[in-house]
């Protein structure tokens, strides 16, 4: 476990002025290119406010403790008041102590000629083991955000591997496609992803996802309307706009060569901020929650995006939206999906 005093020592004065306790928040697969974005957010008081101390954890594997050294040494270099502590470790039983928060970025990659079946495979194995982990020594307050892939499938694995802890305190990330979807239509219009809200993606995060703008609004000329009549164009929002959202991942990684990590971060950020925020008055996000009595017929049991809203800390459905037939084809479509991951996840959730 490598320590690094140097915090404690730099945040005592900070501390005469900070009644704050500090919270514990966990980021895995810490030494990752996602983390590496992300890290700088947190502990600059951009996800949990300025006035919040924190201490690190950072966990990765043994054989990434090297790189991760390295991690801690830039965070140390960052200078950054609010990090009390950074606690850098290969070890679950540190990792997971009382925590507050825990952003599990970590997951087994898609390899090539790797079948969907032996990646859920892998996952359950890790994802079971943190979820017994999170159990054990975490707070059963604790916040979990699943980004991982596939991140529906590992946040359910997680959740049912930590019973003590109540399934409405896991979610996965599905804000970074939330985003992308805000940001085509704001492109399409010549807006700011700003001026436009309540875009919903449903489902898995993966291309069956739905993005979904039948309830989103947009600012022009100073007044709110809807991005249908705004954009006047359905076969666009039906066709190219929802393919584009569904398949970015894939896009970016074809021109980068690598994945998605500085708007990954950007949307893990925007997430934990919400959850511990609350979302604004009139607005509402998407978010992989559990789906035990969701008024749109999605399946129970499942971890399903949907739009919520956010308050103290505590989700709660959008309720009340009607969904067109276009719309309910696409959401049976990736409740299917889940449905089936879930069924294979848990073959090898009784045998890991």
């Amino acid at each position: 476990i490598r320590r690094c005093s140097y915090f404690a020592k730099d945040v005592t004065v900070f501390d005469k002025d900070n009644k704050s306790e500090p919270i514990r928040v966990l980021v895995t697969g810490a030494a990752g290119q996602i983390a590496y974005s992300l890290l700088y957010s947190i502990g600059n008081g951009s996800v949990f406010g300025k006035d919040q101390p924190i201490i690190l954890v950072l966990l990765d594997i043994t054989p990434m403790m090297g790189v991760l050294d390295g991690v801690l040494m830039e965070l140390q270099d960052c200078a950054l008041p609010l990090l009390k502590d950074v606690i850098a470790t290969d070890k679950e039983e540190v990792a997971f102590k009382d925590l507050d928060v825990a952003i599990l970025v970590g997951s087994m990659p898609r390899r090539e000629g790797m079948e969907r079946k032996d990646l859920l495979k892998a996952n359950v194995k890790i994802f079971k083991s943190q979820g017994a982990a999170l159990d054990k020594y975490a707070k059963k307050s604790v916040k979990v955000i699943v980004v991982g892939n596939p991140a529906n499938t590992n946040c359910l694995t997680a959740s049912k591997s930590a019973p003590s802890i109540p399934k409405e305190n896991f979610s996965c990330l599905t804000r970074l496609d939330h985003n992308r979807a805000k940001a085509q239509i704001a492109l399409k219009l010549g807006v700011t992803a700003n001026d436009v809200k309540n875009v919903i993606i449903w489902g898995n995060h993966s291309s069956t996802q739905y993005p979904d703008v039948n309830h989103a609004k947009v600012k022009l000329q100073g007044k709110e309307v809807g991005v249908y009549e705004a954009l006047k164009d359905d076969s666009w929002l039906k066709g190219e706009f929802v393919t584009t959202v569904q398949q970015r991942g894939a896009a970016v990684i074809k021109a980068r060569k690598l994945s998605s990590a500085m708007s990954a971060a950007k949307a893990i950020c925007d997430h934990v901020r919400d959850i511990w925020f609350g979302t604004p008055e009139g607005e509402f996000v998407s978010m992989g929650v559990i789906s035990d009595g969701n008024s749109y017929g999605v399946p129970d049991d499942l971890l399903y995006s949907f739009p919520v809203v956010i308050k103290n800390k505590t989700w709660k459905f959008v309720e009340g939206l009607p969904i067109n037939d276009f719309s309910r084809e696409k959401m049976d479509l990736t409740a299917k999906e889940l449905t089936e991951e879930k069924e294979t996840a848990f073959e090898f959730l009784s045998s890991a």
